[in-house]
C-alpha cells in the first residue's frame, strides 16, 4: 500500500469540477496524457458547470490537458482563468489511449486488486503517491476560493486531501461530469443545476 504525508487543512472553499464527456470517454478508451474533445454531451455538461458557477467568486484554474481546457473555456467565460500543470491527470503510461475493455484483457494481474487500484500499477505510469503529492501541492499554494477544472482521478485526490481522508479511499464515491463538488470545512457538498 502506498503512502502520503498529513492531510491538507485550512483551505479556503473549492469548487472542484471534471471536464465534459469526450469522445474517448464515451468510447472507453484512456486518456491519461493524451486527449480527445468533448462530444456535444460533454459541451452540454461544461455549460451546466457554467451556469452552476456563475454567481461564485474566486480564483479559476483548470488542468493545461486539451479536455479541461476545453471544458474551461465554456465553465469561465467572461472570467480570467489560468492553468496548473499539477492538476493534470494522473499519468496511466502505456495504458493512454487504448481501450480499457484490452487492457483489462491484456494485463489481467494489474486489475486484481479494488477497483481503482489499477491506476497505482500501469506499466511506466504515474502512480498514486505522485499524484498525492503534486495535489497536495496545489491544495497548499490556495489563497483564496477557488473553482478548478481537472479529471476524475485528479479530483477524486483532490476531494480526499482537500476532507483529510485517507488517500487510499480514492474508489469512494463518485466523481461525474456535469456536477461542482464543493468542499468547506471537512465536507463535501454536490451541486447541481436546479
Amino acid at each position: 500500500m502506498w503512502t502520503t504525508a498529513s492531510p491538507v487543512h485550512c483551505l479556503p472553499p473549492l469548487y472542484l469540477m471534471r471536464h465534459g464527456q469526450t469522445f474517448w470517454n464515451a468510447e472507453g478508451r484512456l486518456q491519461g496524457a493524451l486527449d480527445s474533445p468533448l462530444t456535444p454531451l460533454g459541451v452540454a455538461q461544461a455549460k451546466t458547470l457554467q451556469q452552476i458557477t456563475a454567481h461564485i467568486g474566486g480564483c479559476c484554474v483548470s488542468s493545461p490537458q486539451g479536455r479541461a481546457q476545453q471544458t474551461s473555456q465554456l465553465v469561465f467565460a467572461g472570467r480570467d482563468w489560468t492553468t496548473d500543470n499539477r492538476l493534470s491527470e494522473i499519468g496511466i503510461g502505456g495504458f493512454a489511449g487504448r481501450l480499457l475493455i484490452d487492457v483489462q484483457t491484456s494485463h489481467a494481474a494489474v486489475f486484481k486488486g479494488a477497483p481503482l487500484d489499477w491506476y497505482n500499477h500501469c506499466p511506466n505510469g504515474e502512480g498514486f503517491a505522485a499524484l498525492a503529492n503534486r495535489c497536495r501541492s496545489f491544495l497548499t499554494d490556495l489563497q483564496g476560493s477557488t473553482l478548478v477544472v481537472t479529471h476524475g482521478i485528479t479530483l477524486r485526490m483532490l476531494r480526499l486531501l482537500a476532507l483529510g481522508r485517507d488517500p487510499a479511499m480514492i474508489a469512494e464515491g463518485d466523481m461525474g461530469q456535469g456536477i461542482v463538488y464543493y468542499v468547506k470545512d471537512g465536507v463535501c457538498e454536490v451541486l447541481d443545476a436546479a
